[in-house]
């Protein structure tokens, strides 16, 4: 990587964010991956002269639940897109008193309970074990933050995302014993997307938009689709003025991470040089190319 280069910044759109407001040149793009498809084609385009990828998680039309989207073409995608830089938008639940609806929470923790999905890129043959102690970028998270209360959004900076299988929403149990092991918010699509993120060497953060107070809050209904389609709207709306803002500040020309994101295979294959399976070394090329040169 050059000393300094410009960022291409990758929007993943959850529930309620299919567009960003103020793309130019926009086209979407088909992107084949060695892991498949994925959700849906790519929009590219510039905001204020910043290269801009945007992925609709599910699908526009929100046609794909969360067990069965497929998390590796996705990153893959991205990252054969040459983005640098992802912005993850997610609605979730509130475990937390303080955390009313439609306070946007940028996470800087997981907690991952999902078990139906693929969680590597890496497989027999090729093994790697990347850093997750910090799963999050904080150079990304703290731009959000900064973006988000010039704009006078309702955000709390720092919190554990608790990532369940779905699609179902929680029991009342699930979801006191979430908060007994101190989450803040509760989601069904931030893992395995976290992980593949930095094996690809994405920079990635999570704005998390809080929509309901999941099923535990005594004075609020249990959680339902309307009830949470309702507060994702207004959501949407302020996710959509945060993307506008943010993308420009993250788009500035910039060294290497910081935080080391963009370097996280420097020491994370274990599989030696000679038992490596070429197949699988080719396939893996799209994502981990500058280390496997």
């Amino acid at each position: 990587m050059s000393e300094t280069f410009e960022p291409v910044i990758g929007l993943i759109g959850g529930s309620g964010v299919y567009d960003i407001d103020g793309l130019t040149d926009k086209e979407w793009k088909t992107i084949d991956t060695p892991w498949g498809a994925p959700s849906d084609a790519l929009l590219h385009g510039r905001l204020d002269g910043v290269r801009c990828v945007f992925l609709p998680r599910h699908g526009r039309g929100h046609p794909i639940p969360p067990s069965r989207l497929n998390y590796r073409a996705n990153i893959a995608a991205l990252k054969i897109a040459g983005v640098t830089d992802i912005v993850s938008l997610s609605a979730v639940g509130s475990l937390r008193e303080d955390l009313s609806p439609g306070t946007f929470v940028i996470i800087d923790q997981f907690i991952d309970r999902s078990f139906a999905r693929e969680k590597s890129f890496f497989d027999t043959g090729c093994v790697a074990h990347v850093a997750m102690a910090d799963p999050l970028c904080p150079r990304i998270g703290d731009i959000l933050d900064s973006t988000a209360r010039e704009l006078a959004l309702s955000v709390v900076r720092g919190g554990t995302y608790l990532v369940m299988e779905g699609p179902q929403f929680s029991t009342r149990a699930e979801s006191e014993l979430y908060r007994s092991w101190g989450c803040a918010v509760i989601g069904m699509t931030n893992m395995p997307e976290a992980k593949l993120a930095r094996e690809a060497e994405l920079c990635y953060a999570t704005v998390a938009m809080v929509t309901d107070y999941d099923c535990w809050h005594d004075d609020h209904d249990s959680v339902t689709v309307d009830a949470v389609v309702k507060v994702m709207t207004a959501n949407a709306a302020n996710a959509r003025a945060l993307v506008r803002a943010v993308i420009p500040r993250l788009g500035t020309p910039r060294g290497p991470c910081p935080a080391g994101c963009d370097r996280a295979l420097d020491h994370a294959i274990i599989t030696s040089p000679d038992a490596r399976d070429p197949a699988l070394v080719e396939k893996l090329r799209s994502i981990a190319g500058r280390v496997l040169a």
